[in-house]
């Protein structure tokens, strides 16, 4: 059960029009009152006699009774409450209740004969309803509201656990603001599908992946568009900023400025520049010469790097000290808002989703460490500045090994937060894996399907030489491998790794050791992308891939018959 305490209005009228009408798309059905502060208002939606007008004076009365210099100018308090998709629908007499524990808990009307406002409790549909009040008691004095809304969460919570609805996951003051309801509104209004607060978030939080210090941060905000305010000491010191998007304007036609704590907490510029300070300490990262506005190796060579600097974050946030842990989670945000501002058109969606859902992820009450997680930055530094990549060959490739091993990053630093009781957080995670999910789908779809072809077209001795290593270095895996869609190409991958000089058996092995596989979906994927990372292999083999005619499938090394695959395998928990 969400509540939504939104901005104080200023017309009673106005909010009550609404609310009894039919909405924007005629989503309004059977408008009415289920509770309010005295228990007979009038009803317009079920009172023939009754009017929005008799409604409003009646709520308004305490506060016209004011001497007009001592009202209020925002004098509507209004809040939604609403349950979830799969809760029960409740009935009026339940929401009745709820309205009024609510304004109660909030101090719009606390009861226990203390002064209280005056409120209506109006219900539209079947899963929510809106409380309008005036805040103005009927002693003339103003209700004590303060925190109404973490109040009336807190509420909420207690409410689902009675009813036996769907317990929303307690926040712990580390997100990031929500957008307000007006803000909501002017983005229906103009056609967009995120507010300017949410925009600016995203934008801000691509410029500061990877970035070495201030004059690369507020570069790459000017290179995306945004208008940019500093905000200085006398000494001429930078203290802040704010961002704006050129096209959101208030009522006077002047740009709305957002500092960039109230786009998130880590994105205001004392905790930017706790990632730079730890920066500055590797050489590595000094500020690029004019030989290096490119990362080494081009988008594939980054996506390899990428890919090796999250198994080495997967293994220090599942036996790292907590603060240290907690950087890599935060870096890890960084790289996934690189990755998703430089890959290609068919994979940018899904990770642009991963990366926003991660965001609330990637902070908690656990103080972070920074420069233990300069390779995660380093990584997605090197994303950035080696540019767009192609969606096909080796780019394409790597990508899908990238993600891969992300997957496996992100579902780490979900059960790491899920043992800190971060709820929330955890859940964040969850998501992004599942956007990254859905990319790795799209990625490796190519280059896996040109394994598969060149693993079917292997000579019967060489794939019974393969299936011999596989059973050698995994017993415990190989019979549940042999039967994956993912195995031709698999045994593709050891037939490379011997043709390059190494031990197909131990590097198995090892590639199986580093982390457990037996909840994987597919082992054969994420042994695929393992070896050939670890043995510098090309990750896209399609100008390798046979044209032959496919061989009878009804022979492997195991005797068992396997389907085509379809299309991409599914290295995944």
């Amino acid at each position: 059960m969400i509540p939504s305490v939104n901005d104080p209005g200023s017309r009673t009228i106005g909010l009550l029009a609404y609310l009894y009408g039919p909405g924007k798309h005629e989503e309004h059905t059977d408008p009415h009152l289920v509770a309010s502060f005295d228990g007979m208002s009038p009803d317009p939606g079920r009172d023939p006699h009754a009017t929005l007008k008799d409604l409003q004076l009646l709520l308004d009365q305490p506060v016209m009774a004011l001497a007009k210099h001592a009202r209020p100018a925002k004098h509507v308090w209004h809040t939604s409450v609403r349950a979830r998709a799969d809760d029960r629908i409740l009935s009026d007499e339940e929401w009745g209740e709820i309205a009024r524990r609510v304004v109660a808990a909030t101090g719009i009307d606390p009861g226990g004969g203390q002064p209280g406002c005056r409120w209506a409790a109006v219900r539209h549909a079947d899963d929510h309803i809106h409380i309008v009040a005036t805040r103005v008691c009927e002693d003339g004095s103003r209700p004590d509201d303060f925190r109404s809304y973490k109040r009336a969460q807190a509420e909420c919570r207690l409410i689902e656990k009675e009813l036996g609805l769907h317990q929303v996951a307690p926040g712990d003051g580390t997100a990031a603001q929500r957008p307000t309801s007006a803000e909501r509104h002017k983005a229906e209004r103009q056609g967009r599908a995120r507010t300017a607060r949410e925009e600016l978030r995203e934008t801000v939080r691509r410029a500061v992946a990877g970035a070495r210090g201030e004059d690369e941060f507020f570069d790459r905000l000017a290179a995306a568009g945004l208008l940019i305010r500093a905000r200085s000491a006398p000494s001429g010191d930078l203290l802040g900023y704010k961002v704006a998007l050129p096209d959101d304007r208030n009522k006077d036609g002047e740009p709305v400025f957002y500092p960039g704590a109230r786009l998130a907490p880590d994105l205001s510029l004392p905790r930017i520049r706790e990632r730079w300070s730890a920066d500055h300490d590797d050489q590595n990262l000094l500020p690029a010469g004019p030989t290096e506005r490119t990362a080494p190796g081009g988008p594939s060579g980054a996506r390899r790097r990428t890919a090796t600097a999250a198994w080495q974050a997967v293994l220090v946030i599942e036996s790292g000290d907590d603060a240290i842990a907690a950087a890599h989670i935060a870096s890890t945000g960084e790289v996934l808002d690189a990755l998703a501002k430089t890959s290609a058109a068919h994979t940018r969606a899904e990770l642009r989703d991963a990366a926003f859902v991660f965001e609330r992820a990637s902070r908690s009450h656990v103080r972070t460490i920074r420069g233990h997680d300069r390779a995660l930055r380093r990584a997605a530094r090197d994303l950035v500045r080696s540019g767009p990549a192609l969606g096909r060959g080796e780019d394409g490739a790597t990508t899908a090994m990238a993600i891969d091993m992300l997957f496996f990053l992100i579902t780490t630093a979900a059960h790491w937060h899920a043992k800190k009781g971060h709820t929330q957080q955890a859940g964040a995670a969850e998501q992004a894996a599942e956007h990254l999910r859905a990319a790795y789908q799209l990625a490796a779809a190519q280059p896996l399907d040109a394994l598969y072809r060149r693993g079917r077209h292997l000579s019967q001795p060489l794939l019974r030489k393969q299936t011999t290593v596989l059973r050698e270095a995994l017993p415990e895996l190989a019979e549940q491998i042999l039967v994956e869609p993912g195995w031709y190409a698999l045994a593709a991958t050891l037939t490379d790794t011997e043709a390059a000089g190494h031990d197909p058996t131990a590097l198995l092995a090892d590639a199986a050791a580093r982390r457990e596989l037996g909840t994987a979906e597919s082992v054969s994927d994420v042994l695929v992308w393992r070896l050939r990372r670890a043995a510098g292999l090309p990750a896209d083999t399609s100008h390798m891939a046979s044209s032959a005619p496919r061989p009878d499938e009804s022979a492997h090394g195991g005797g068992r018959q396997t389907p085509r695959r379809s299309g991409s395998g599914r290295g995944r928990r």
